[in-house]
This record gives structure tokens, sequence and C-alpha cells, in this order.
């Protein structure tokens, strides 16, 4: 057995409220646990997104009654709620600002509206920004033009995480995440999966973006999931949403990746515990741990997953390393199979 301190996913979507046939605050704080993990950020863009004091508090209070770990929870950049978001930032993990059409209501297309956000926000709370290609380019540039700290979710190609390395070299105060299936799976093997259940935003890269990403693993700050849950009946839809599960499988594979010498342990503290933690401001969550078979052998299996959406891109993939336990505040939550705590177990980061 190995100990690592409870694990941080920065990034994760569960879907509450609007679609919680996908996933809700149970499930996916119960499949975090599976994978030790016992923090999350949930992202905002939720139906109705969340905009605003109200609709962020009536998620909060969602997610009081049902997670099973603790929490946080982004409120969303809109295209005219700028002061508004900027007065309830506190309760908020940060502010995701949508740059690039993807899943969910909230695209922001007038760069204005980015100015606004950039004018009001605070800067003790993270801009966060699903950006790409173009877009990072502006969005680091009113980093610099505003003196805000930003992070840039799911960075998923060479020139991207080289335009991020340079922008640090130059002083600028950016962070940046990246996803596992990021990490390990290109769009060769994307090919290989069923249509439509390739579909991810970003698209997964080429072996050479795959392989700028590991090139590079000293400017990425967090490792995180974008755990982002469908049904199997809409990834096999005509028109199949974007977006794969992986809360409860990031750790398995970084662990197996400890095993092939192309990452520490240390990495992993760093990039899912003690990053996170500073970029985005978590209290210490005392007396808490994760206890991992190291030497266990598996295969990834979608039926096995505690997300609703039932399937995994890494379904067949070995790993080695496995979680036996999950302690927060002492009591256990998680022991081999089973989550040992009621529904509101865990706590809001920002009420703690």
């Amino acid at each position: 057995m190995i100990r690592l301190p409870g694990l941080i996913d920065i990034h994760v979507h569960l879907r509450e409220p609007g679609e919680e046939y996908k996933e809700d605050f149970s499930t996916g704080t119960s499949a975090a646990l599976k994978g030790g993990i016992t923090t999350v950020l949930a992202m905002p863009n939720t139906h109705p997104p969340l905009l605003d004091r109200e609709s962020l508090r009536a998620a909060a209070e969602l997610a009081k009654k049902k997670a099973y770990c603790d929490y946080g929870i982004y409120l969303g950049g809109g295209e005219h709620n700028a002061a508004k978001a900027a007065d309830v930032a506190e309760e908020a993990a940060g502010l995701k600002l949508y740059l690039n059409a993807t899943y969910g209501p909230l695209l922001l297309e007038h760069v204005s509206s980015w100015m606004a956000h950039f004018e009001h926000w605070p800067a003790n709370r993270p801009i966060v920004a699903h950006a790409e290609d173009k877009t990072l380019a502006a969005f680091l540039m009113l980093s610099y033009l505003y003196h805000k700290p930003v992070h840039v979710c799911h960075v998923a190609r060479k020139h991207e995480i080289l335009l991020i390395r340079e922008a640090k070299s130059k002083g600028l105060p950016v962070t940046c995440e990246v996803t596992p299936h990021h990490l390990f799976l290109t769009e060769a093997d994307g090919k290989r999966l069923p249509p439509g259940r390739e579909r991810v935003s970003p698209s997964l890269g080429t072996a050479e973006d795959v392989e700028a990403l590991w090139d590079n693993l000293d400017v990425i700050d967090c490792i995180a999931s974008d755990h982002a849950p469908h049904t199997l009946e809409e990834k096999d839809s005509r028109q199949p949403p974007p977006g794969f599960p992986g809360v409860e499988n990031t750790l398995p594979l970084l662990l197996e990746a400890v095993q092939e010498g192309r990452l520490t342990r240390e990495d992993i503290v760093e990039k899912m515990y003690e990053n996170p933690r500073k970029l985005f401001s978590i209290p210490a969550q005392d007396e808490t741990w994760v206890e991992v078979d190291e030497t266990h052998n598996y295969e990834i299996t979608g039926s096995d997953q505690f997300t609703k959406a039932k399937w995994t891109p890494f379904e067949g993939k070995k790993v080695r390393g496995i979680v036996r336990r999950v302690v927060i505040r002492s009591q256990t939550v998680y022991q081999d199979g089973k989550i040992t705590v009621q529904p509101g177990f865990g706590k809001n980061i920002r009420e703690a």
C-alpha cells in the first residue's frame, strides 16, 4: 500500500441541475471517491447555467444534500453578467469562460464580454477558460493587459503548450491543466472507438501533440479529468455530444505511467494536490488521505464505473494501481468498492 493526500480534480461536469440523467452530485462524487479524488470543482454549463448568486446557491444546495466528497462550484461567464458574477465571487470556485464552441449554453462570442469579466472579476479568484488556438492567444493577451491571473483548461496541442511556456517565461500569471485523455490517447486511438464515442472537446491530438505535452510536463500545473459524462445512447446517436467520463480513471492511468517511468508519484501529488490547492485557494482537508495498492493489475471497464455514463474511452486498458480506501476528516468514506458515508458528507470548499 502507498498513501497519497486526498487528490483534487479541478475540472468535472456533474450535470446537475438540468441533466441528472447523465450524472448528478451523488453519482459524480461517488465516482470521484472511487478514483481517489476527495475534492471536485464542478463546471457551470448546466441547464440553466450558473450565472448569478441565485443559480449558484441553488446548485450548492443540491450538492449539500447529495455530495459524498468535498466540492466547489464555478460561476459561468455570460455575455451580460460580469458585475453580478463578481458580486458572488467569494462563493465560487472560480469564473469559467467558454471562448470556443463546446457542449453547453455558455459560449462567449464577443470580446467586449471577455473584457468586462476581466475588469470586474477579483484577482484572488482564478479566471478559467476553455480557450483553443487563436482564442488562447487572445486570452493570454487580456491577462497581460489586465494583470489578472488566468488558468487554461485541457491544453491539447503542441503549439498551445509552447505558447503557454513562452507566456510563463515572459512573466505572465498563467497556469494550465492537461487531461488524461489528451496525455494517453491520440486521434488514431479515437478512430478505433465506435463512431461518436471519440468526440471530445478539445478533440484528441496527433502523436506529436501528445509527445509535446509529455515533453512539457514541467509547464503543466494541474492534471484534471474534464469528466464530461453522456449516455451511450447519446454518444452513439447521429449527433453525439463531445465529452468523456474520466474522474475515476485519472489516478489509475497516472499510476500506470509511474510504473512505466513517465512521471513520478511526486508529480501526481504536485499536479493533483499541491498546485490545485494553491491556485484555487482550497483549504486543507485535515486527516484526509487515499490508500492505493500499486501492485494490483486490472483492466478498466466501463460497466464497473460508478458514473452513470457506464462507458470509457479506456475500455480494456490494463493498469496497475487501485484505490482501496479513502479517508476524509478521519472518516473512511470509501472502502474496497463501497461508499461508506451518507449523501451530504461532502463540504463546500467556500464554506469550510
